[in-house]
């Protein structure tokens, strides 16, 4: 397949591509490439991948280690050039992955989220409509859960409570492709992810944070006091449940059901470690991987977060019998031997 990814000098993205270049598909990349963390790390996702940093990039770059990847560096929100790409390249399926990340920063920046997360999406879907691409994926967030306290998180329950305006744009994509896959059919596929880690993470995520710390000697802050849970998930299960989702679009059920009653061909999973890790428990892996003890200083529960995430994957295990498995341990391991080595540490 010829696929189109938005986002791909960003964290999941970038894995996105080795991944699906490695299965043999066409890759086309978009990314804005913004300074929301440190551009560097972005640029050597892109260098990683056979993308030189160069002043062509808006015209389309083909990748020098794979002849079926193509970058270009674009805004989501210039809707004149989304359509220019699509015109161009008349992909097969759309991956939607770029946004503007983080649930704190929303509250310093708004404006950000509206622009790349709603106007930005849109546009990529009006163009999936106007150029005839009937496949779309796209990133949400357990974020949408916002103030729900049933625990494991399901699809099926209500999520009209957001918490944080990064939350909020992220429902606002669902209900758009729920409208967009009923009255247009295209079969789109919403995928909530949760808590996302691994090597060539972003940097404002807690990992992150708390490597940098520990390279630096710095404490870290510990939000809630360390009465946290969170389900993390290991970079590598979260691309294989997008390719799954990329490979087999959304069908229109043949009954109507609770969370599809227009019968539209829609569709969301939750991609989730289906296992709740306490955020001292996390804390402490860091520290034996890395090899050195925490200063930390206890923080209060921050605006927009929630304490606890918990996915409910029994849609994933029943459409693609798959469930995410790699284990805390391991993953952090992982992470912290590429960290060291990117840093040189």
């Amino acid at each position: 397949m010829k696929i189109l990814i938005t986002g791909t000098a960003g964290f999941i993205g970038f894995h996105l591509v080795e991944r699906l270049l490695h299965e043999g598909h066409t890759v086309i990349g978009i990314d804005q490439v913004n300074d929301y963390y440190d551009v560097n790390l972005k640029k050597d996702r892109l260098a990683f991948s056979g993308i030189p940093w160069n002043d062509n990039l808006s015209q389309g770059v083909r990748s020098s280690k794979h002849e079926q990847y193509i970058f270009y560096k674009a805004s989501l929100e210039d809707k004149t050039a989304i359509n220019s790409i699509f015109e161009k390249e008349q992909p097969d399926a759309v991956c939607n992955l770029a946004a503007q990340a983080g649930v704190r920063y929303s509250l310093e920046n708004p404006d950000a989220y509206i622009q790349s997360n709603i106007i930005g999406f849109q546009n990529i879907i009006e163009a999936c409509r106007q150029f005839k691409v009937d496949n779309l994926s796209y990133a949400s967030s357990s974020s949408v859960y916002g103030g729900n306290e049933n625990l494991p998180f399901s699809t099926k329950d209500r999520v009209d409570s957001p918490i944080s305006l990064y939350a909020a744009t992220k429902k606002s994509n669902e209900l758009v492709a729920h409208t967009y896959a009923h009255l247009f059919g295209i079969r789109t596929t919403g995928l909530r992810f949760f808590t996302v880690y691994g090597p060539w993470g972003r940097p404002d995520m807690a990992l992150f944070l708390f490597a940098e710390a520990l390279r630096k000697g710095e404490p870290i802050k510990v939000f809630n006091h360390g009465e946290m849970l969170r389900d993390f998930t290991y970079v590598n299960d979260i691309v294989t449940g997008v390719v799954n989702v990329i490979l087999n679009p959304a069908k229109a059920p043949e009954e109507k059901t609770e969370t599809n009653p227009t019968q539209a061909p829609y569709a969301i999973y939750n991609i989730g470690n289906n296992n709740p890790v306490k955020l001292m428990d996390f804390i402490k892996a860091i520290e034996e991987a890395f090899g050195e003890k925490f200063q930390m200083n206890m923080m209060d529960l921050q605006p927009g977060d929630v304490p606890s995430t918990y996915a409910d994957v029994d849609d994933l295990i029943r459409d693609f019998n798959y469930k995410p498995d790699t284990s805390i341990q391991s993953g952090i391991e992982r992470f912290i031997l590429w960290y060291k080595d990117y840093y040189k540490v």
